[in-house]
């Protein structure tokens, strides 16, 4: 009589699962695009290959949780409980960003975002948050507006 097949390390199959099917998303949202040629790829060129790179490093996952010779040191690897409170402030200070940053600026949108964001972790000291945001502020300013030159809102649009 055959076993059934068993996942031996649940983290890797749903880590594999996760990168499968986002990879195959962003593949088939890819062709929508016009791909070009080799020579001169079109935009859905470059998101169709990482999509399927994706999805391939989601199969390579999700071989390996069944085919593990060993589980890890601290058994099967079983999943635990979700994290809610950090994936809801991590999640919504990207949203908060997105929304602030035509309105409020880089200068405010990106303190938020670091703000919120390091309020997920354990141990939140509002000193380093601060000294985080003036150093992300700061160097995102030269990159993106002083270096590339890109044309992005610094100050609220109530400064003009």
């Amino acid at each position: 009589m055959e076993t059934p097949l068993k996942i031996k390390r649940q983290r890797d199959f749903w880590a594999g699962t996760m990168f499968l099917v986002v990879g195959i998303a962003f593949a088939w949202g890819a062709t929508s695009y016009s791909f070009g040629a080799s020579a001169r790829p079109g935009p859905g060129y470059f998101p169709f290959g990482l999509g399927l790179l994706l999805a391939l490093l989601g199969v390579i996952e999700i071989f390996k949780a069944f085919t593990a010779l060993l589980p890890d040191a601290e058994g099967e690897h079983l999943i635990g409980k979700v994290a809610w409170k950090p994936l809801a402030l991590i999640t919504g200070s990207v949203v908060v960003f997105g929304l602030a940053l035509p309105h409020l600026g880089l200068l405010i949108a990106l303190p938020l975002l670091v703000t919120i964001s390091a309020m997920a972790g354990d141990d939140f000291k509002w000193k380093e948050a601060i000294l985080s945001s003036v150093v992300l502020t700061a160097g995102s300013w030269v990159i993106f507006a002083w270096g590339l030159k890109l044309v992005i809102p610094m100050v609220p649009e109530f400064f003009g």
